[in-house]
């Protein structure tokens, strides 16, 4: 009886759910035959009000009566798939910005995508769709690194505009892939805009900058991402110039919308709605808030405001239905071209599975960039090390085996992990005696280890500096004490103690690895160590690629994407949004190391292929050849740098980072490169007439190895 009357439910249900089936596959939103705008159009026509408020946020719930399930928006891939479990684990974006290679940013872009692709294939066979499992990532962050004490600056690729455009760039095109129409993952360019902290009041704080920061500053590489279709753009939790960014008229709607003609996605950063009434108190009411928000034209709200208030928004005439149509079509069309109501198994990446993530391909890749961008700030003659004349090596420092010095913040895990101990016991090899002491710890500063160790050594590498935990976002950096901001420069007072007791203990040589996501003292470090390296926070190769380098499998090749000031008092408050006197373009003082500063094993000189003409007019473009001769005994990579110097005018930078190209040279060996500078690119922002002016006088290119150290130059004029 029993089977029996199971048979027949059985059969019942087949049934009801075969047309149910046949008939949601036979939907116009789900027909690939129809245009993504038909498609779109289509479903929004089948959803009710109720349904299409629910889209608005970030945690949208399933419509089951369309069998649209369950999707969440936050999903994070700043330098790997994050909180998703085993991913590969890149460097941090400021160490991919070290780089100074786009190409290559795209490639690990492409690799993040193609893990996150098979995380999400994976959890949706098992009906899993949970945050952090998506295909779109809120990432990358573009923000302009303009002060050091910034704990976020480790996110963003520095503190040029330029620099930041063409990484961020790339990185989108290897997460989105070639096709506009298919996205591999949708990205989502953050801050917008003018958002560096400080941390502590980010959830109040107003930044005051005038057009012409704003424009050339604080704007240019989101306009670059526009201009290059990044699928999202994030608005920030704080105001600028007194406006919420998330209610902005002036940067959502007038520049975002209307003067870039950008029309995708716009998200909030999350819960900075609640700010807008809560904290800055801009609004008076949360439903007068998600109207705003909505007529700016805000679609994905990271919370659930515009999901619990928009329908009484439209109740009490501040807005549409109408309105809302318009807010969720960009999300919808994002929808579509990530294929979510497609048959899986037509997706282009349907094929990624376990295979795809965190593999040898991946590995090799995350070693690669690693070794790129770690740069080398000092050497007295000490690197590399030759297994040959060092017997022994003494590992130490509180940073030397600590995971989190690897991996900086919104990071994922991997089994691959290699610290900077392992990484030089297993280069060093069986024939070497190799000891790790844990040495120090950032709260004692009376107490060490490893020292005696140390002096009956060949050789020591101390691994010192910052960890997330002191550096990050507010809530997540512990044991900063200003909610994940820095104070000054310093690292530990405890690490710069031990350094000393272990120069005064010894005269042999000391490496010292400094880890950072951002401008450290370096100052305070460099009499006491007779190489410096600046490792970042390295990904989960970081060990094997400090210790290829140390060991001389390959010659250190990262620039410094920032720039190093000697003391913090030379810079204005950070509070202080203007740029006079910040970074390279404005600073004039002297600096401990300038932006795009790193040594090599190896030495590079430059010279004219071809000169530029002397005379150029709007709309035309600077050509110039160079040769780049590497005149050393060691195989390695250069970054050539051209810099513009502008005419001697009121707020004209002092100099800008107008092309750059990275170049892998063998021993003795030369190569000539060809890089270019569009004329309209050296536009300047004209408070006067509130426009782009091009400037007429003499410029000059300049063609350097880094901010501060021009190799040639040929002065041209604009008339």
């Amino acid at each position: 009886m029993y089977s029996y009357k199971k048979t027949i439910i059985l059969f019942t249900l087949y049934f009801l759910i075969i047309p149910y089936n046949t008939w949601a596959q036979n939907e116009k939103f789900r027909d690939c035959s129809f245009s993504i705008e038909e498609r779109a159009n289509d479903l929004i026509n089948k959803l009710t009000l109720e349904e299409k408020i629910s889209l608005l946020g970030f945690n949208s719930p399933a419509v089951e009566r369309l069998q649209i399930p369950a999707y969440n928006w936050w999903n994070e891939g700043l330098h790997g798939v994050a909180r998703a479990g085993e991913a590969t684990v890149f460097p941090q974006a400021i160490g991919l910005a070290a780089t100074f290679d786009p190409l290559l940013a795209q490639s690990v872009a492409d690799a993040i995508s193609t893990e996150a692709r098979a995380k999400y294939n994976l959890a949706t066979a098992k009906n899993r769709r949970l945050q952090y499992l998506g295909v779109n990532f809120w990432t990358p962050n573009i923000n302009i690194f303009r002060d050091p004490r910034w704990g976020r600056g480790q996110e963003t690729y520095g503190e040029d505009p330029f620099l930041t455009g063409k990484m961020g760039t790339a990185f989108v095109k290897g997460l989105q892939g070639d096709d506009s129409d298919h996205y591999k993952i949708a990205a989502c360019a953050k801050h917008f805009a003018a958002h560096s902290g400080p941390e502590a009041i980010r959830h109040t704080f107003n930044a005051i900058v005038d057009e012409k920061d704003l424009r050339e500053t604080y704007l240019p590489a989101f306009k670059t991402l526009v201009n290059n279709g990044v699928s999202g753009i994030m608005c920030g939790y704080n105001c600028l110039n007194d406006e919420p960014c998330c209610t902005s008229e002036k940067l959502l709607e007038n520049i975002l919308t209307k003067e870039w003609g950008f029309k995708g996605q716009i998200t909030t950063d999350c819960w900075a709605l609640e700010d807008i009434w809560m904290r800055h108190k801009s609004i008076p009411t949360s439903v007068e808030v998600a109207a705003e928000a909505i007529k700016k034209g805000v679609n994905m709200d990271c919370s659930n405001l515009l999901q619990d208030d928009a329908l009484e928004a439209i109740k009490k005439g501040l807005i549409s239905k109408a309105d809302i149509d318009k807010s969720i079509y960009p999300t919808i069309i994002t929808q579509l071209k990530l294929g979510l109501y497609d048959d899986p198994g037509n997706s282009p990446y349907a094929n990624f599975g376990l295979d795809s993530i965190n593999n040898s391909y991946h590995t090799q890749l995350a070693l690669k960039v690693a070794e790129k961008s770690m740069v080398l700030l000092k050497n007295n003659g000490i690197l590399p090390l030759s297994k040959d004349k060092i017997g022994s090596i003494m590992v130490a420092g509180e940073n030397a085996a600590n995971i989190s010095t690897l991996v900086g913040n919104y990071h994922g895990m991997s089994g691959n992990m290699v610290t900077f101990a392992e990484g030089i016991a297993k280069k060093a090899g069986p024939e070497t005696a190799v000891q790790y002491d844990f040495g120090c710890s950032y709260a004692d500063t009376t107490r060490f280890g490893g020292i005696w160790a140390a002096e009956n050594s060949d050789a020591t590498i101390l691994v010192l500096g910052l960890t997330p935990l002191f550096e990050g976002e507010d809530g997540d950096a512990f044991l900063s004490k200003n909610s994940g901001d820095k104070a000054d420069l310093s690292i530990p007072y405890s690490h710069l103690v031990y350094l000393k007791k272990m120069r005064k203990s010894h005269s042999k040589p000391i490496v010292v690895v400094l880890t950072s996501g951002s401008a450290v003292d370096v100052q305070a470090v460099e009499p006491y160590a007779d190489a410096i390296i600046l490792s970042w926070y390295p990904g989960e190769q970081g060990g094997n690629a400090l210790a290829n380098i140390i060991y001389g499998d390959i010659s250190p090749s990262g620039k410094l994407p920032l720039t190093f000031y000697k003391s913090i008092d030379d810079v204005p408050p950070f509070t202080d949004y203007s740029m006079k006197n910040r970074t390279y373009r404005y600073f004039n003082g002297e600096v401990a190391y300038p932006f795009g500063f790193g040594l090599s094993y190896t030495q590079f000189n430059y010279r004219w292929a071809q000169k530029p003409s002397n005379q150029y007019k709007k709309n035309e473009q600077i050509s110039l050849q160079i040769d780049v001769i590497n005149t050393g005994n060691w195989d390695a990579d250069d970054v050539v740098q051209v810099y513009v110097e502008f005419p001697k005018m009121e707020r004209m930078p002092i100099k800008e980072l107008k092309n750059f190209k990275r170049v892998s040279l063998q021993a003795n060996t030369s190569k000539t490169i060809s890089l270019s500078i569009d004329i309209n690119d050296l536009k300047k922002w004209d408070l006067q007439h509130e426009q782009w002016q091009l400037y007429k006088g003499d410029y000059k290119i300049l063609i350097a190895k880094n901010a501060a150290e021009t190799v040639l130059e040929h002065t041209f004029t604009i008339k």
